[in-house]
């Protein structure tokens, strides 16, 4: 199938006047692209059905790790075997039409086009091109792959600056504010894109904001999140997790603020129940929002309990009479600027 056989158009966006996340684009500060080399230029197979392309801009970017080696190979044939290799593996064994994100960074500082016509779409700055890179995000966000797993070590220089700018000709081409650069673990239970990267979230901000002549204050580089609980966490997080996960109907769970293998098994039988995407035992940015359901003050009970547990760690003095998920995320000391 040719890269221009596919469809343009997709669904029209319903309603007027600007997306939550976005400015005016004829507002926004340009960027300069950096070297983006296309699906032809590193031996992409055709795309095996049409590629969807909705008509509307993205609000946000979601980045990446892909978990793979921390290779030294800084190469431009090591980047372009990289990206036939997650295409392969994207379409061979997930059965997806394509690659799934949008874009794919290497160690060396490579950018390459990860799913046909996302870099066509960019630069038109109207359009967004569906991915696979995150289920309830891939018509709304750009998602941008980065080579490597960085759980215990930071990116090396050539990809950090590459991120930087292409996050920054992102924000330039589609008017999206630089606040709205997120890791894949904030909407899903996911260790992406590690703890190490995740951690440099905040300073990306700030960098793609001075790359678009913008400045930030502090506070506003720091997103409201989900904390990441697994296996050999514990404290008053994982304590109320396990009285909201009582709550939630796995009575076996017991209250000890220990996350153990019990308790990862126990995550896992309650997200297999309530069909999440993510059945590894761990408890993010997917199971956080299901679990932490309001909860009237008063009420009683183990949620109560769980709102309790975080009230006390953090000294609040007082409290809504309804705990929501911002006031959650307040508790859990994960709550950014809005």
């Amino acid at each position: 199938m040719s890269r221009r056989n596919v469809l343009l158009g997709g669904l029209a966006l319903a309603g007027g006047g600007l997306l939550a996340g976005t400015l005016d684009s004829d507002r926004a500060w340009a960027a300069a692209s950096p070297p983006i080399i296309d699906c032809a230029g590193w031996g992409a197979r055709p795309n095996s059905r049409v590629v969807p392309i909705w008509n509307q801009r993205p609000v946000k970017i979601l980045v990446h790790h892909t978990a793979t080696p921390n290779v030294a190979d800084f190469s431009r044939g090591a980047a372009d075997r990289l990206a036939r290799g997650i295409q392969n593996f994207h379409m061979d064994r997930r059965g997806w039409l394509d690659t799934g994100q949008h874009f794919t960074i290497s160690r060396g500082g490579f950018v390459l086009e990860g799913r046909h016509r996302s870099l066509e779409v960019l630069r038109l700055g109207k359009r967004q091109v569906e991915g696979a890179h995150c289920t309830g995000q891939n018509v709304v966000a750009v998602g941008i792959e980065n080579e490597g797993t960085y759980t215990a070590a930071d990116p090396p220089a050539e990809l950090w600056n590459r991120l930087r700018e292409m996050c920054a000709y992102i924000c330039s081409r589609y008017g999206i504010r630089p606040t709205e650069i997120f890791g894949h673990r904030d909407f899903k239970d996911t260790a992406c894109p590690g703890d190490r990267l995740y951690g440099m979230l905040p300073r990306l901000r700030t960098e793609v904001a001075g790359a678009l002549g913008q400045r930030l204050d502090r506070a506003a580089t720091v997103k409201a999140s989900w904390p990441l609980l697994r296996v050999a966490d514990r404290g008053s997080e994982v304590l109320a997790a396990q009285y909201l996960m009582r709550d939630a109907g796995m009575t076996g769970v017991v209250p000890d603020g220990r996350f153990g293998r019990t308790m990862a098994d126990t995550v896992r039988s309650y997200q297999a129940a309530n069909g999440f995407e993510e059945v590894n035992g761990m408890i993010g940015g997917e199971s956080w929002p299901a679990l932490a359901r309001p909860v009237q003050r008063g009420e009683g009970g183990d949620a109560e309990r769980a709102v309790e547990t975080l009230a006390g760690r953090r000294g609040a003095e007082s409290l809504p009479d309804v705990i929501t998920a911002p006031v959650w995320q307040k508790l859990l000391g994960t709550g950014g600027a809005p």
